[in-house]
């Protein structure tokens, strides 16, 4: 798949790592140095600007070693960007530690993904067809 890019950023594309990699790491873009404090959350741009085909969607998720070694998450993840979005990507980042942390340009940040969507289209009705599960909510499945 082509998706074409702007890159007005000073680093390079992103880029799958390995071949079955999922993600591409997105790296921060920015001019100074940006301490996240512990439960502050703050817009970090990314530089990169995408025209994605109708259809497909990117999705902006954490990455792992950030979240476990650091407390570094994604808000709203994961973050759809839509086709027909056409800003600069950027990436909320939030800080659920205890401890300040430093975001330098070049970090990477956060993960992309390029995943394909359904449209959906609604048919009303007046009853839905039964289910073993039925309406059971949040951790029906698991009660014995």
């Amino acid at each position: 798949m082509i998706i074409r890019i702007i890159n007005k950023s000073k680093h390079h594309l992103p880029e799958y790592k390995t071949q079955a990699s999922a993600g591409m790491d997105l790296q921060a873009n920015i001019e100074e140095s940006i301490v996240l404090k512990p439960l502050e959350r703050k817009l970090i741009p990314t530089g990169l600007f995408l025209e994605i085909p109708i259809g497909y969607e990117a999705q902006v998720r954490p990455r792992s070693g950030l979240a476990l070694k650091n407390g570094i998450t994604c808000l709203n993840s994961p973050g759809t960007i839509d086709a027909d979005y056409r800003g600069e990507i950027g990436v909320i980042l939030a800080n659920i530690s205890n401890e300040n942390f430093t975001i330098n340009d070049g970090d990477r940040i956060a993960q992309l993904v390029i995943a394909q969507h359904e449209t959906a289209v609604w048919e009303n009705v007046d009853t839905l067809e039964e289910s073993e599960r039925g309406s059971g909510g949040f951790g029906s499945t698991g009660v014995k």
